[in-house]
């Protein structure tokens, strides 16, 4: 379970797919399908909780399993977990906070790379300007 407080409010999350579908955009098929944050608050401090996860918890709580869907598969197996642990312990925020550092050589850069996947770059972006 995940949770934040927000304005003296504590929200809890049960799991990470749950946080995911309420730290997205409002979309109707989410609210159909009952998945959707109750309120702008909640989303905000869904996307809070989620700037703080570690980023090696994507490749530990897979949202879809692994045994159902293709893309899943295609990236847990095309992931290089070595190349990641140097960053695993990093929350989505500190992974662009590392980004932007001096520390994210060319050479650091390249070694690392094939421990990211596609979507966690645009995501420390965007969910971590959230939480700032």
């Amino acid at each position: 379970m995940r949770a934040t407080t927000l304005r003296g409010t504590r929200y809890a999350f049960s799991d990470l797919k749950c946080l995911m579908a309420k730290a997205s955009p409002l979309r109707s098929g989410d609210c159909l399908a009952g998945v959707a944050a109750g309120n702008a608050t909640e989303r905000v401090a869904a996307q809070m909780a989620l700037a703080d996860l570690p980023i090696g918890t994507f490749l530990q709580e897979a949202v879809v399993p692994y045994e159902n869907d293709d893309v899943t598969r295609l990236i847990i197996d095309r992931h290089d977990a070595s190349a990641l642990a140097p960053l695993a312990h990093l929350t989505v925020g500190g992974l662009r906070d590392w980004l932007l550092s001096d520390s994210a050589t060319t050479s650091r850069l390249a070694a690392v790379a094939p421990g990211l996947t596609q979507k966690w770059l645009p995501r420390s972006a965007r969910f971590a300007a959230i939480k700032t």
